[in-house]
């Protein structure tokens, strides 16, 4: 597929048990946040990515889920092989304890994994809110040598432990910051966000797995292809608010609306096999009032275009009806766009992230959504446009008739337009929807939404 990674700076990767404050400290290095803090254990299950840079010099930050090499279960095993792939990438490693509950042995057993790996192991004693337990950080000398009391949530010790992280790092060049397409994942639980993040980039990154909800960080990564950068954000999957119970999952479901709200474009994940439910309409309609573009991804569909091959054998009587993956496709289409009406303008694209089958496409198709977004018409052009227009045929039903006696784009990102016209009020929705119409029949504004500001033309 010609995908790479962007090209990499020092990792340093975040490691620990559960609940010993590590999103803390990733968010403390990385100046956001990114990871989801709470008093649930837990809480992070992916690799979440982030950049910081200290005294000039920059590096990579990942913070893992919380181990426990012993457990069984799908998802802490899950866990553990994340934070594996981490650690085999890792410059160095920061194994954060806690200091209020002393060396624990599963502190002992991740020390013990680390130190075989060769690699420089800093211990971060967090939870240090006294003089008394700085003094008694030293029984943490048994897992390393290098010992660092800290209080990450407060920022105390912490300048300490990042001139050790960078001592050997080298100093940033001086390049220009990487401008990158950011594109989010949406999409309900379970449809296949995670599996397609990992299809676009090329390695996992996001823990995909059978279980309903299992991302709730949001996961960034940075791609290269055909020369361009994209930052994929795979988000937690939106549920509907009475099925949101954990604090956990309702500041996933946050986390979620606020990263849709710093993309370019959406991503909107469908279960094929499902089709569209109203759950599925209500997150679209998250991704087109927040002003984003947005491309409709059916994932699943060779599982949809089994199921559809078995009905069709046994519905099948009589004379022969038109069938095949063409009348499929075409019949799935017409079901979108009834089902996501208000999307009509986005572009709908059937793929497989777990097959490979069609994603492909879907490189070229982000580029077309993201040179629409970023569309700029001349005034001239818009105004020739207008002429040829018959306002007539759009006239609306409420009031007087509507003149419109100039147009001007007022910006992009999504193309906002200006038109002077002989009413103060809004347009009517009708009236709007027509001249959006024409206009798209004019423009190329694939994927896009488009915004109309009226203004009434001074005598």
């Amino acid at each position: 597929m010609g995908v790479n990674a962007a090209p990499g700076l020092p990792s340093v990767v975040i490691v620990g048990r559960p609940n010993v404050g590590k999103s803390t400290l990733f968010n403390r290095l990385t100046a956001s946040r990114r990871s989801i803090v709470t008093d649930e254990p837990g809480i992070t299950r992916d690799r979440i990515y982030g950049t910081a840079t200290w005294q000039g010099r920059p590096f990579e930050v990942v913070d893992t889920g919380g181990i426990v090499p012993d457990d069984k279960a799908t998802i802490p095993k899950e866990i553990l092989r994340q934070a594996r792939v981490a650690i085999e990438l890792a410059a160095v490693l920061v194994l954060v304890v806690d200091s209020r509950a002393g060396v624990t042995p599963l502190d002992q057993e991740l020390a013990q994994l680390l130190r075989r790996t060769g690699k420089r192991l800093l211990i971060a004693v967090n939870k240090v809110d006294s003089q008394a337990q700085t003094s008694a950080s030293h029984v943490f000398y048994e897992l390393a040598q290098d010992i660092f009391p800290i209080a990450a949530e407060h920022g105390t010790g912490v300048d300490d432990l990042l001139d050790a992280i960078t001592r050997d790092f080298p100093e940033a060049p001086d390049e220009e910051e990487v401008e990158a397409l950011n594109i989010a994942i949406i999409g309900r639980p379970n449809v296949g966000k995670s599996t397609l993040l990992n299809r676009m980039v090329g390695e996992e990154r996001a823990i995909v797995s059978a279980e309903p909800g299992t991302t709730r960080d949001a996961v960034d990564t940075l791609v290269r292809y055909n020369d361009r950068d994209y930052r994929f954000v795979d988000t937690a999957g939106i549920r509907r608010k009475g099925k949101t119970k954990l604090v956990a999952e309702k500041l996933s479901v946050v986390m979620a609306r606020k990263n849709l709200e710093r993309a370019d474009i959406a991503l909107m994940v469908v279960d094929a096999a499902q089709g569209v439910t109203s759950n599925d309409a209500t997150i679209a309609s998250y991704a087109e009032q927040s002003g984003r573009s947005v491309i409709v991804v059916m994932n699943k569909w060779d599982l949809a275009q089994t199921a559809m091959g078995k009905s069709d054998a046994r519905e099948q009587k009589g004379p022969k009806k038109k069938t095949g993956p063409q009348k499929l496709l075409e019949d799935y289409q017409k079901m979108v766009r009834y089902k996501l009406k208000f999307l009509d303008y986005a572009p709908v694209i059937f793929l497989s992230a777990l097959t490979g089958e069609r994603t492909g496409k879907l490189f070229s198709l982000i580029d077309q959504v993201a040179a629409a977004r970023l569309r700029r018409v001349t005034t001239g052009e818009m105004n020739r446009w207008l002429d040829k227009v018959d306002l007539a045929r759009g006239t609306s039903p409420a009031g007087r008739e509507m003149k419109i006696f100039y147009i001007t784009q007022a910006g992009t990102a999504p193309p906002t337009f200006v038109l002077f016209t002989n009413q103060a009020k809004p347009m009517h929705f009708s009236y709007q929807r027509f001249l959006e119409n024409q206009l798209r029949a004019a423009f190329d504004f694939t994927g896009t939404p488009l915004k109309f500001k009226i203004r009434l033309k001074k005598r």
